[in-house]
């Protein structure tokens, strides 16, 4: 099953804040991505067409390729083959000018976690160009929506693994991409923020930009995903619409059986409460 076309190209806000038509281009378009460790091959030729304005699941079993190739796909790991794009613009090409169109949310990251939330979402915009008077105020808006600002003066080295993730959340929003890439954006999070992050990505969505999640939480995935591709040993092995992969059943059901996955039903017949 492969990608649907993608839908009637949305209207994008350039920096100047006029409106541009965008391109007519996939919001990432990943040809033939290839990328081994030594022996081990993560990514195996992998292609996918993600569609502008879609909420996009990638799922796989651990070890199936999924960090490795959003890491190719937005310039943090070099391939040993093929091209990454986004909205037509070539990432390790191009690489400035297509990094200034995402925003990323790696799994594992590492930051300069010796300032203060609102210090660090501030240099994010900074960094991305912003001017101050327009970064300050919106990152302060992230950290209250997100419910981080009573964290006030304390160091994101002292933040709670939930309250990182959101954190460097806000990092990948401050200053407004046309495409979101997130690896595990809902891990250690709290039931109600893991509500809100939802709707700013379904707001963000609904008004033209493009969400890419990674997860293993399938229930999320098929609620909050318009699309949906599954990837095994570095290939993709169903991709479309979250329905059309489903195919009429739970995704997590049509998961197990497009990997094949096999549950484990030897018992452990030693691990039995110990006596006193």
């Amino acid at each position: 099953m492969t990608a649907p076309s993608p839908p009637a190209q949305p209207v994008l806000s350039g920096a100047d804040g006029s409106q541009q038509a965008s391109a007519p281009h996939p919001a990432l378009l990943l040809n033939g991505l290839a990328k081994a460790f030594g022996q081990k091959i993560a990514v195996n030729l992998l292609s996918l067409a993600v569609p502008a304005g879609s909420v996009y699941g990638i799922v796989g079993p651990n070890g199936a390729g999924k960090t490795t190739t959003l890491s190719m796909a937005t310039g943090l790991l070099l391939p040993d083959a093929g091209r990454a794009l986004v909205h037509g613009v070539d990432v390790w090409a191009e690489p400035v000018r297509a990094k200034g169109l995402l925003g990323v949310l790696p799994d594992g990251l590492r930051t300069f976690d010796r300032l203060s939330g609102l210090e660090l979402v501030t240099y994010s915009g900074l960094l991305r160009g912003l001017a101050r008077d327009v970064v300050v105020p919106r990152a302060t808006q992230l950290l209250h929506v997100l419910d981080l600002w009573d964290a006030g003066t304390t160091l994101v080295a002292d933040y709670s693994a939930g309250m990182r993730k959101k954190v460097h959340l806000a990092c990948s929003l401050v200053h407004s991409p046309s495409v979101l890439v997130l690896d595990e954006p809902f891990e250690a999070v709290d039931p109600i923020s893991a509500k809100t992050i939802q709707k700013i990505l379904t707001d963000f969505a609904a008004a033209g930009g493009t969400v890419i999640i990674s997860s293993h939480v399938m229930a999320t995935v098929q609620r909050l995903c318009t699309h949906v591709a599954i990837i095994d040993q570095g290939r993709v092995v169903a991709a479309g619409t979250t329905e059309e992969v489903a195919a009429g059943a739970d995704l997590e059901d049509r998961f197990a059986q497009l990997v094949g996955a096999q549950m484990s039903r030897e018992e452990l017949s030693w691990l039995r409460p110990s006596s006193a």
